[in-house]
């Protein structure tokens, strides 16, 4: 800029902009979250006892004792204060997950909160889950009221073969159900890899029934034999992602993984539980021989040169494969490879009924060290009169097998003479050697 002799100073607007535009370090602009910040009761860090000291303190008294307000409504130097009690974040600021232990809380959703309670069972394989209350439900009919029930679900898994449902009460955002519903054969592992969902819905009679909201609650945060309390808030469904959403070059391989991701769930989903019983009776002596047949009992003759106990005792929570909502089950097993075709056994059929008690036990005549080398197969089926009978699940228990399978087949041949009963998941994978009858 050049200013002749005798001509007054002037500065042209883009030196005047370049000017103003730069008056100082750039500075982060404050949001509203600054002025209220929030600690996260899981933040680590001591509480100071001096409020003065604290980031938190907004007294004038603090403002004049040499720290200025964009210092103390600044929440990355509150943070970064080597001086400060509490410690604030932006991850902590955002942690709004709520759970509540024994009393309400104003920190919940519109759609309102669940008290349930939760109990396991380690000797007997039950989980005990008591509905007790929901408070504030969200309004769903037109009266401004609702129908709400709960239904359980236990993820991953079959939502028909695992549902549980409590009664309805009518007209009630604040309704009160005090009921237990019981979940059979629930083994220590679906404690640590299993979640329990809980919805709640309105029920209406003309049209589908409406989601209110839904809590998912880890099972493995359930010890055994020790009542938890929960007190949570309802949420919404987790959204599915939409292929939509995505870009066209990444549309066509969403599409890909979601079919293929539902075919594993589908081959794996989950028919129910069976729970069996297995003992390998071993040969009896000379002098168990000669007391039965001098006691007169027939039963040693058919186990003179030892066996296989299979004992079927029930099964729990079976998918329904008829239009009533229930299943006809019965079971099959066979002890393959059977080349004679032999080893085919049937318990009776109960109608009408996903929790079918048989406690009835087949024999097979057989050493141990043939028995290494089989592979007990065991299916439920749904009997139908006039037509083929459906498939509901099947489980196979051989040393080939893997996880609970495996580990009971071994337990009967390494425990000769014990009975060893465990609950294993059926399938709807059909085994490949079953042939159908």
């Amino acid at each position: 800029m050049t200013v002749r002799r005798g001509k007054k100073l002037s500065i042209s607007i883009q030196e005047h902009m370049a000017i103003d535009v730069c008056p100082g370090p750039i500075r982060p602009i404050r949001q509203i979250s600054a002025y209220f910040p929030r600690l996260s009761p899981t933040s680590p860090g001591p509480v100071s006892p001096n409020p003065a000291s604290s980031p938190l303190a907004l007294s004038p008294g603090s403002v004049a004792s040499g720290m200025g307000g964009a210092h103390l409504l600044s929440p990355l130097l509150a943070h970064g204060r080597p001086g400060g009690g509490g410690s604030l974040s932006l991850t902590s600021s955002m942690d709004t997950s709520v759970e509540i232990n024994s009393s309400d809380s104003d920190d919940c959703t519109a759609l309102g909160t669940l008290e349930f309670e939760l109990r396991y069972e380690q000797s007997s394989s039950e989980l005990h889950c008591t509905v007790l209350r929901a408070k504030g439900l969200k309004p769903m009919d037109f009266n401004g009221l609702a129908d709400p029930y709960v239904k359980l679900h236990l993820l991953p898994g079959a939502c028909k073969a695992n549902k549980l449902k409590t009664k309805t009460i009518r007209n009630s955002l604040n309704p009160v159900w005090n009921e237990t519903l019981t979940y059979v054969g629930i083994t220590e592992e679906d404690m640590h890899r299993k979640t329990l969902r809980l919805t709640v819905c309105d029920e209406d009679k003309l049209t589908h029934n409406e989601l209110i909201g839904e809590s998912r609650v880890p099972l493995k945060r359930v010890k055994p034999d020790q009542t938890k309390h929960f007190h949570t808030c309802l949420e919404h469904p987790p959204p599915l992602p939409s292929p939509t959403a995505m870009g066209v070059a990444l549309r066509g391989i969403s599409c890909y993984l979601r079919e293929w991701e539902n075919e594993q769930l589908h081959s794996l989903e989950e028919r129910g539980r069976l729970l069996l019983s297995l003992q390998f009776l071993p040969p009896l002596s000379s002098e168990e021989k000669d007391a039965e047949r001098g006691g007169g009992a027939g039963g040693a003759e058919g186990r003179r040169s030892g066996g296989l106990c299979v004992g079927v005792r029930r099964c729990a929570h079976l998918a329904a494969m008829d239009v009533n909502g229930f299943s006809d089950p019965y079971v099959k097993i066979y002890l393959k490879p059977d080349i004679q075709k032999k080893s085919k056994h049937k318990t009776t059929v109960m109608k009408k009924t996903l929790n079918p008690e048989f406690n009835e036990e087949f024999f097979y005549e057989i050493s141990l060290s043939e028995l290494a080398n089989k592979t007990l197969e065991v299916t439920v089926w749904d009997y139908d009169l006039g037509r083929s009978n459906d498939f509901i699940g099947g489980v196979c228990l051989s040393c080939h097998s893997q996880g609970d399978a495996l580990r009971h087949w071994m337990d009967c041949l390494k425990n000769k003479g014990r009975r060893v009963e465990r609950w294993h998941i059926l399938t709807n994978e059909l085994p490949r050697t079953l042939s159908h009858d």
